[in-house]
């Protein structure tokens, strides 16, 4: 079985991490840290703004299941790419809209799933491209926070589940539970 990898940030992991998790095609998520300076940063470093990480998700996906312009259209629709440096109430560099690709052909994808999805938002996007560098996996606690902890966290109970509503109403054929359904 094919498996590629794909690092999106969106705002915050969790919010990010729990809409890709429903999608058909996807093997595994995993929250971590990537885009700044600081070797082996903690959650508590990344929050603060000042390492300059940006909270990313890293997706293994079946690429014969879920191309990867598929996957991005999905991403530009369930976070908000036109708040620079902010998703919500959550403000700083951390929560910046980004695409780390993996390669060529992923950047000239995610170029084009930008200018795919620019004519659906009123204001431009301002999803940055960036290079690749080192991935710090996010620690255990905060890896599938939303299966967990975040049913309790009120801040996961008034994002995620509208997040979850846009991917099950613009995406329902790709949506996990939707296929077992149908």
């Amino acid at each position: 079985m094919a498996e590629e990898i794909a690092t999106l940030a969106g705002g915050c992991f969790w919010c990010v991490e729990a809409v890709f998790k429903d999608v058909i095609g996807v093997h595994r998520v995993e929250s971590g840290y990537i885009g700044g300076e600081t070797v082996d940063p903690t959650y508590k470093q990344v929050c603060s703004g000042t390492t300059g990480h940006a909270e990313a998700i890293r997706i293994a996906f079946d690429p014969a299941l879920l191309g990867y312009g598929d996957l991005l259209d999905i991403f530009f629709h369930t976070h908000d790419p036109t708040t620079l440096n902010r998703q919500g109430n959550d403000v700083g560099t951390q929560y910046r809209s980004a695409i780390f690709p993996h390669s060529p052909e992923q950047e000239a994808a995610a170029r084009a799933a930008i200018a795919r999805a620019q004519p659906d938002f009123t204001t431009p996007i301002v999803t940055t491209i960036e290079s690749l560098s080192t991935w710090y996996p996010a620690e255990d606690y905060l890896q599938d926070y939303w299966a967990g902890d975040g049913t309790r966290n009120p801040y996961c109970l008034a994002v995620i589940p509208p997040k979850l509503a846009k991917l099950r109403k613009s995406f329902a054929e790709r949506v996990k539970d939707n296929a077992a359904a149908g």
